[in-house]
């Protein structure tokens, strides 16, 4: 089993060169508090409620990067596990202060399973 601790952050995607557009709406119109952080890629992360949300651009396609992201208790347990499931993992470029890896269910959807450091 898995065990889930709580959401850690919602992906959610926006046109290429929207950035500037996103920006200004989540954090200028909803006046959500941005997240200043190193990260592996260009995107903005705002706060919202309890979690975060992290904004990219992407032009579409077949699979999708939008995903939510579960903190986990233990990674490696969680990584066993879903191997002995015959789920294949995937590994992202690296961020400050936390693991994580990401899987697909069968119909394509993104999930991302994260433990801190």
């Amino acid at each position: 089993m898995i065990a889930f601790k709580r959401t850690d952050h919602i992906l959610i995607n926006v046109p290429p060169g929207e950035l500037a557009s996103a920006k200004h709406f989540y954090q200028d119109v909803l006046g959500l508090q941005p997240i200043e952080s190193e990260r592996p890629f260009v995107a903005l992360w705002f706060r919202i409620a309890d979690i975060e949300l992290h904004i990219t651009e992407e032009a579409g396609g077949t699979l999708s990067g939008r995903h939510p992201a579960f903190e986990v208790e233990d990674l490696a347990e969680a990584a066993r596990f879903l191997k002995s499931k015959a789920i294949p993992l995937s590994y992202s470029s690296k961020i400050p202060g936390r693991e994580r890896l990401f899987f697909r269910d069968p119909f394509g959807n993104r999930f991302e399973l994260i433990q801190y450091d």
